[in-house]
């Protein structure tokens, strides 16, 4: 037995025999971490030989495998049974990943007080009390779940043994650690090992786990990349700690489609599923207000309606200031420059202010022409009516690009009392316009759409 370092890569996982700035393999900079490694000889020439007396695995016809009924245990959270694709797969690895503060631990704490099965909470951060007290917070009632803190790994996998239950969460997995390894908590080493001995153990009992992960600073989950690899859905939770409304979306799914997302509100009690988005994103006031307009956006596989409101006033200080809240700067600078150059509208020397509505971060680019209509709106001090919705991707040419799921946003719209909706001119090759009651009106460029609304 001996022991010799060696450097591994956070990111991706690659290893080193020393130590370099820029990892060949995914490009990052100043991710290699040294880790001290047990070597045994002995051990390693014995696996060896095994493995050489070991019989092949032979390939089997694809037409040959029998298809086993998919089990899945289904919560009575229907936002989150939406983003794994109809709920939690027997013997899944689930990773959630998401902001300090943004709620993960209360979302797995309140699946585990929903679901009625046998449920263990396990937890490397935080005391009984405090769990209990977050369950207090909850006020759901539950005899079955079960609370162990602990971050030893093979202590966890023997009282799940112990326990049998029917669904485990781990709050978090950088927290867990085999005694066998001689690296600390949450390195490179441990993250991967203790999930992929996870993995081994959920697939051999059919037991499903959620596993919580941190994220690092470029909020990507922190660990190596093949943490994600192993593990069979990724969720990401998202949303602003100054609002209300989060988001999980699905990164990964390996038993359902990757566009689903789910809609909470955060309270005082918990997470509340938002299933009507639409009606609790658009403005509750009566008063019409230049700056503001509905757009018809998708957020994975659900039409979402939302204002925009823009605000475009004179530059204070000299230079014109460009702001925007959960909306992308480089977009709004580009649109600023199709206003400029296509309409003749001078935005250089006016500050310009975006808002995107209950804070949530979209990147649907049919974002585009609702945003236009907002700026100019605001600019010219002219109110756009709040009966009408927008739907359109800009390009540089100053063209309405057409955009996906047409049919959806305009049921969405129709569906909430909007009596027209302007769209891409393409959108309406093939579209049944006689079955929808609002008016569908299509545009080719956006000095069209402009005129149509301003004259």
């Amino acid at each position: 037995m001996k022991l010799k370092k060696e450097y591994t890569c956070s990111n991706c996982g690659v290893k080193s025999l020393k130590w370099v700035g820029n990892c060949p393999s995914c490009g990052e900079w100043n991710t290699y971490v040294e880790e001290i490694v047990e070597v045994n000889q002995k051990a390693n020439l014995l696996d060896k030989q095994l493995r050489s007396q070991k019989s092949k695995i032979k390939p089997v016809a694809l037409q040959s495998i029998q298809k086993s009924a998919e089990k899945r245990l289904i919560t009575p959270d229907q936002e989150f049974n939406r983003t794994l694709g109809g709920g939690i797969v027997s013997g899944s690895l689930i990773l959630i990943g998401g902001q300090p503060g943004i709620g993960k631990s209360t979302l797995t704490m309140q699946l585990a007080l929903q679901i009625k099965n046998k449920v263990l909470y396990v937890s490397g951060e935080e005391s009984e009390e405090q769990i209990k007290m977050r369950a207090d917070r909850i006020g759901i009632k539950h005899e079955n779940v079960y609370i162990l803190t602990e971050t030893d790994m093979h202590s966890v996998l023997e009282e799940i043994t112990l326990l049998q239950p029917e669904l485990v969460i781990i709050d978090s997995i950088q927290t867990l650690s085999l005694s066998t390894l001689e690296s600390i908590h949450g390195s490179v080493t441990q993250v991967r090992e203790c999930t992929a001995e996870i993995q081994r153990y959920a697939k051999s009992t059919g037991i499903p786990f959620i596993l919580i992960g941190h994220i690092n600073k470029e909020g990507l989950i922190a660990g190596p990349k093949v943490l994600e690899h192993i593990v069979d859905v990724v969720l990401q939770f998202e949303g602003d700690a100054l609002h209300a409304y989060r988001i999980i979306r699905t990164r990964k799914n390996r038993f359902g489609s990757t566009d689903e997302m789910g809609i909470y509100e955060m309270q005082s009690s918990g997470l509340r599923q938002i299933s009507n988005p639409s009606e609790l994103l658009l403005s509750q006031t009566d008063e019409i207000l230049s700056g503001s307009v509905v757009c018809a956006t998708m957020e994975g596989m659900r039409p979402v309606l939302l204002e925009v409101q823009a605000l475009v006033s004179t530059a204070i200080y000299g230079t014109a200031q460009r702001s925007v809240t959960t909306y992308d700067l480089r977009r709004l600078s580009m649109l600023l420059a199709v206003l400029e150059k296509r309409g003749g509208l001078r935005f250089s020397s006016l500050d310009v202010f975006l808002n995107i509505a209950g804070g949530l971060k979209i990147v649907d680019p049919a974002l585009d022409l609702g945003v236009v209509a907002a700026l100019v709106s605001s600019m010219q001090d002219l109110p756009v009516s709040k009966n009408i919705a927008f739907a359109g991707e800009i390009g540089l040419s100053g063209e309405i690009r057409a955009v996906s799921r047409i049919e959806q946003r305009i049921q969405e719209a129709e569906r909430l009392g909007f009596d027209k909706i302007l769209i891409p001119k393409n959108n309406l090759k093939g579209l049944a316009k006689n079955k929808y009651k609002i008016n569908i009106l299509g545009f080719s460029k956006v000095a069209d759409a402009l005129s149509e609304l301003f004259g």
